[in-house]
């Protein structure tokens, strides 16, 4: 007698247990490419419906990818295809992925990152103010003062005026400070192999060694900024609006300060080589990011002899490496 597999859950095969394909978790791993939420589900779906054609009651890992890859194309383009292949082989690593996301107060790193870590499935958010609050309780007040500052207030806790700009000075001495306790979870992160967020406006470039690690962790940093003073104020705003604990006015008060912050953030990630993305849209910064870091993982396989492309499409398909 026929059975209805219409009614039955399509089995992916070679996983343990033989677990069921699922739309919500296939539409997690479209997210990488870039699409939308409600996109990516529409492509989820469009998988099912092709497994369902088929007819088979079960699909290993490999026909699953490669039939993705092929809706993925159909309805969304080349680009997208191409960017999951590229998430498959940031699965497929055996270094952690670190991202670390930095950029003067207010200009939407946490945001960034919340979205970013629910779309490559990251479950290790850090912000560096909590690395700072920690590091508050094994200092005090009078040994290291700049700690107990906002970063773009630090300058007003220096000792002695400096003869350059205070907010910069300031801000370095508190940037150095909370450094040691972001070098300390990344060394965590090689060790234990954990994949992770870091995101802050201690995230300065020329601040954390990251070539030291470089065959331990892949570590992606960018920086994010807000350009346009008028959008960077209405940022503000819109977060007192959002969260009645952060009033607007301590921001506005210190928002030429805070501006020297992200000028001073920007210069060292050009001196250092390390990517900038205005945040002009939230959508946008964040394609952009994951952009590159899907650039990063096709630069490291290139790098072991396993290239992008034709290369990478062999990999699920000759060579049948499963997800």
């Amino acid at each position: 007698m026929t059975k209805d597999i219409k009614n039955q859950h399509i089995l992916i095969s070679d996983k343990e247990a033989g677990l069921p394909y699922s739309k919500g978790l296939m539409a997690s791993q479209v997210m990488v490419t870039g699409l939308s939420p409600w996109r990516s589900y529409q492509v989820a779906e469009a998988i099912e419906d092709r497994l369902r054609e088929l007819g088979s009651p079960s699909v290993t890992s490999e026909e699953l990818d490669q039939l993705a890859v092929s809706v993925i194309e159909d309805l969304a383009g080349e680009r997208y295809a191409k960017n999951y292949l590229r998430w498959r082989e940031v699965d497929a690593l055996d270094i952690p992925l670190i991202v670390l996301i930095g950029g003067a107060t207010g200009v939407g790193k946490s945001t960034i990152a919340t979205q970013l870590a629910t779309r490559l499935g990251i479950v290790r958010v850090v912000a560096t103010d909590a690395v700072r609050e920690v590091m508050r309780g094994v200092f005090s007040r009078e040994l290291m003062p700049a700690l107990y500052m906002s970063s773009f207030e630090a300058g007003d806790a220096l000792r002695e005026p400096p003869t350059k700009d205070a907010v910069v000075v300031g801000f370095r001495e508190q940037v150095s400070a909370v450094a040691v306790g972001v070098d300390a979870l990344l060394e965590r992160a090689a060790v234990e192999g954990m994949s992770m967020i870091i995101e802050g406006a201690h995230v300065v470039p020329g601040f954390l060694d990251l070539d030291s690690r470089a065959g331990r962790v892949m570590a992606v940093p960018v920086i994010v900024t807000v350009e346009d003073e008028a959008v960077h104020r209405n940022h503000f705003l819109a977060r007192s609006a959002d969260h009645a604990g952060r009033p607007a006015t301590k921001y506005m008060d210190g928002f030429d300060k805070i501006r020297r912050v992200q000028r001073y953030i920007k210069s060292q990630a050009l001196s250092h080589g390390v990517p900038v993305i205005p945040n002009y849209n939230f959508d946008q910064a964040l394609a952009a990011v994951i952009d590159l870091v899907m650039e990063k993982v096709t630069e490291r396989f290139a790098g072991s002899g396993r290239g992008d492309g034709e290369r990478v499409r062999q990999a699920f398909g000759k060579e049948g490496r499963s997800t």
